[in-house]
């Protein structure tokens, strides 16, 4: 299992906290944009680093590079609701830097979400964007994130749990 970091738009609190998660559980990180991001940091004296993918500045290039490295198991952290259904199809876990879980259920209704607002954008009525990422922000993420793993992490055992009465 690894996690894969659509690292472009991740706020930087998200970043940290991705690491701080796959250091404790020993989980391969992989930040993929078209430009540096900071992938090291230093918590209590411990560095925590993840790989960075520096990918062409060409559209979609850190999109198609996360769907060539992710398999069935991992997990991947991205806004970006296209690359979301891409990765969801290949039996990959994704969640957004606030928490939103993506899944087969609920893509396909984002992903209309989505367009309708790009084609809204397109034709001069832009709509209010939320740019802040607080607190309230990061704990959503963080319990989606805590979620995620525990339930990629966790062993499946048939019929452990459930005895007949």
């Amino acid at each position: 299992m690894k996690i894969l970091v659509d690292a472009d738009s991740c706020p930087r609190q998200a970043r940290e906290l991705v690491l701080r998660r796959a250091c404790k559980l020993s989980i391969r990180t992989i930040f993929a944009a078209n430009r540096s991001i900071p992938s090291e940091y230093t918590v209590n004296g411990a560095t925590m680093r993840a790989e960075m993918i520096i990918c062409p500045a060409s559209d979609n290039s850190a999109d198609d590079r996360i769907v060539e490295l992710a398999q069935s198991g991992d997990l991947a952290i991205t806004r970006d609701v296209p690359l979301a259904k891409r990765l969801i199809e290949n039996g990959v876990s994704v969640i957004d830097d606030r928490g939103r879980i993506f899944t087969q259920d609920n893509i396909n209704e984002m992903l209309s979400i989505r367009n309708f607002k790009v084609g809204l954008a397109e034709n001069g009525l832009e709509i209010e964007r939320t740019a802040n990422y607080g607190k309230k922000e990061l704990k959503l993420f963080a319990d989606s994130l805590d979620r995620a793993l525990t339930k990629l992490l966790t062993p499946r055992f048939p019929g452990i749990g459930s005895e007949s009465v």
